[in-house]
């Protein structure tokens, strides 16, 4: 009976310690959205797969901007939903997954977006066609958002005809059948921004008409109303 209860002690000792030692172990501003209720994406479906672009250079500032953050999180609901999503694109396409690029963003995050427009020269009218001011905050900041594409079995992203962050009419959604015309963006282009749009609006997410591979989980304003801003 000693043996047990001392067994069992120790053990829970141990575990409560490894938990302990796993959660702080974790880069703050990854324990920051782990404290406001976000979670890991690919703890809810390790078949989704992530490269935050912010965390590489490989944006339109070129640079790595998120740092430490190198897992994509979402608000539990949004993750479930992609969960549903990446499915149904499994279903469809046997062997083929989503690939996150962008998740939840810091608002310290989207003040450096916002402000590196103006090096790009992008006229102060117009730059909230390409990022949400950082004072009204964008649906990253509420972890509501989510930029992804798709990859087919062999892990290698589908053609979409611009990559992702383009700046202009090519990435727009709302524009494609112009650029189809114009013969600035072929047929297959397309059909591989439908699939990812089929998947994603059959769970509830709204698509960005400026924006292939954006999508809104939720208003701004119903976002702002039930989880607030991350800092």
């Amino acid at each position: 009976m000693l043996k047990t209860a001392l067994y069992l002690l120790l053990t829970g000792f141990v575990t409560s310690r490894t938990i302990a030692q796993s959660s702080k172990s974790l880069p703050a501003i990854e324990q920051k959205m782990v404290n406001r209720g976000l979670v890991d994406i690919q703890k809810v479906d390790p078949e989704i797969l992530v490269e935050l672009k912010y965390s590489t250079t490989d944006n339109f500032i070129g640079r790595d901007v998120y740092g430490e953050l190198t897992r994509a999180y979402l608000q539990p609901e949004m993750a479930k939903r992609l969960t549903k999503a990446n499915a149904l694109l499994r279903k469809e396409r046997p062997g083929y997954h989503l690939l996150v690029y962008d998740a939840a963003r810091p608002n310290s995050a989207q003040y450096d977006l916002w402000n590196a427009l103006d090096h790009l020269k992008i006229p102060a009218r117009s730059k909230t066609q390409y990022v949400a001011d950082p004072k009204i905050g964008s649906n990253h900041n509420f972890g509501c958002a989510i930029d992804l594409t798709v990859v087919d079995e062999n892990g290698k992203p589908l053609d979409m005809g611009t990559k992702f962050d383009f700046f202009g009419p090519l990435a727009y959604p709302r524009s494609e059948q112009e650029m189809l015309k114009k013969g600035k963006l072929t047929a297959r282009q397309i059909e591989n921004r439908q699939l990812l749009r089929k998947v994603m609006t059959q769970v509830g997410f709204k698509v960005n008409t400026t924006e292939w591979w954006h999508f809104d989980g939720m208003s701004k304003a119903q976002a702002r109303a039930k989880y607030g801003m991350i800092p």
